[in-house]
């Protein structure tokens, strides 16, 4: 994550707000579009930053199967600690799609012929 995104995304309050569901439909025209459209950038976002921690703990790992030689190591700690206090992913898209950064495609059904 760069360094921009990285204290945006501090930014953001991690508690959950209440949201005002005619304000999301506004936007997409259906308040369940709108809720689709946040899942599913919320999954991305989990993705990524899931990834993202998992190649910077791999640093760390250990490839030996001794007990004994197992370590604290304060920089794993410290990175453990920031991923923990971020918002969660739901609250990041939410916010997203409120400022108007995610677009929406719509799908049309198969017509039958």
């Amino acid at each position: 994550m760069d360094k921009l995104k990285k204290t945006k995304i501090t930014q953001i309050s991690p508690f959950i707000e209440t949201q005002n569901l005619e304000a999301m439909a506004k936007q997409s025209g259906n308040v369940y579009q709108a809720i689709f459209t946040i899942s599913k950038r919320a999954n991305q976002i989990s993705k990524e930053i899931k990834e993202e921690l998992h190649a910077k703990l791999e640093d760390f790992a250990s490839h030996t199967d001794n007990l004994e030689e197992i370590h604290e190591n304060r920089e794993q700690i410290e990175i453990s600690k920031f991923y923990e206090k971020l918002p969660h992913a739901s609250i990041l898209a939410t916010k997203e799609y409120l400022n108007n950064e995610l677009s929406t495609r719509e799908f049309e059904e198969p017509t039958a012929n």
